[in-house]
């Protein structure tokens, strides 16, 4: 990704009427796009057939390609302008991270242990705050790194069952785990680049048409990689249109919920506030299987919130 000189867009907050912040916008967008991302999650899940992993990954780009557009182009009042070189280099840099780490992510969980490759990959926020730094000249602060390290030990607690060697020892799932987790960080620290190298617009318009290039791109990329590894497939995914569609609106939703939240803030920041999915993931298994929270959940809940806390 190019390092740029790049203006940052002025954050919104809403104050309280003696002046005292109440709460900012990204803030706001981040929590949305968790709860949003979880749920297209849920959905993804009762996708029925013999969807492959990457044609099941292929959905979620497809379905939600026509909204982006929709929701751009009615942003932008039909005329979508300010892009340049920059931009669709920081663009497509990102988008193919993201595919990557997508791939990387579900590959650790077939090598290894489920649990070690989650919680590896969730180290995306850490390695965001360095990509940030090096790639944005993205500040970096010590509530920052505190609010990481206490809300990354409360997801490492709800990833899942396992003990201390299993994370020390090397194996394939950790490896794996950690690229996704570089993967996801260059794709937020690279569409947040893109958003803020564009000529003109406001920072949800900025956002809006970074959503629509990547999305558009990712599909086109998927479509070339289904059509001559996996044929079928993309039939298939038109076949599945009645919860696909549900997938595609609610990923597309959250995207811009992301979008809109880095272009306005920091992706470190962002990304640490949203490992809360993982906590909305817990509770939505819990009220559904109605299982029994058990100390290890208690405990990575309240760390999840209080390092969320420590960051804002």
């Amino acid at each position: 990704m190019p390092t740029c000189l790049i203006t940052p867009i002025k954050s919104v907050s809403w104050r309280c009427a003696n002046g005292a912040l109440l709460v900012e916008l990204w803030i706001v967008l981040a929590l949305a796009a968790a709860f949003l991302q979880n749920l297209r999650s849920l959905l993804q899940k009762r996708l029925t057939g013999d969807l492959s992993v990457n044609g099941a990954t292929y959905i979620r780009f497809l379905y939600a390609m026509p909204l982006a557009w929709i929701y751009a182009l009615w942003l932008w009042d039909g005329q979508l302008t300010g892009v340049n070189g920059v931009f669709f280099v920081y663009v497509l840099s990102a988008a193919v991270a993201q595919i990557v780490a997508s791939a990387c992510l579900l590959a650790s969980f077939t090598h290894g242990n489920f649990a070690v490759g989650t919680a590896f990959s969730k180290t995306e926020a850490a390695q965001a705050a360095l990509f940030g730094l090096v790639v944005l000249g993205d500040g970096i602060n010590t509530w920052l790194i505190g609010g990481i390290a206490v809300s990354l030990s409360g997801v490492i607690l709800l990833s899942g069952k396992f003990s201390l060697s299993d994370l020390l020892r090397p194996n394939r799932a950790m490896w794996l785990g950690l690229v996704a987790g570089t993967g996801f960080a260059c794709s937020i620290v690279g569409f947040r680049g893109a958003s803020l190298a564009l000529l003109e617009g406001t920072f949800a318009q900025r956002a809006a048409l970074t959503l629509v290039a990547a999305v558009t791109l990712q599909t086109l990329i998927l479509s070339l990689y289904l059509h001559f590894r996996e044929p079928g497939q993309i039939d298939k995914a038109i076949r599945s249109w009645r919860i696909a569609v549900w997938v595609g609106a609610t990923g597309m939703l959250a995207s811009a919920g992301w979008f809109t939240a880095v272009t306005l803030k920091n992706a470190a920041f962002v990304r640490a506030v949203g490992q809360i999915e993982l906590l909305f993931t817990v509770v939505t298994s819990l009220w559904l299987l109605r299982e029994r929270l058990h100390v290890r959940e208690l405990v990575g809940m309240i760390l999840v919130v209080g390092g969320i806390w420590l960051l804002i």
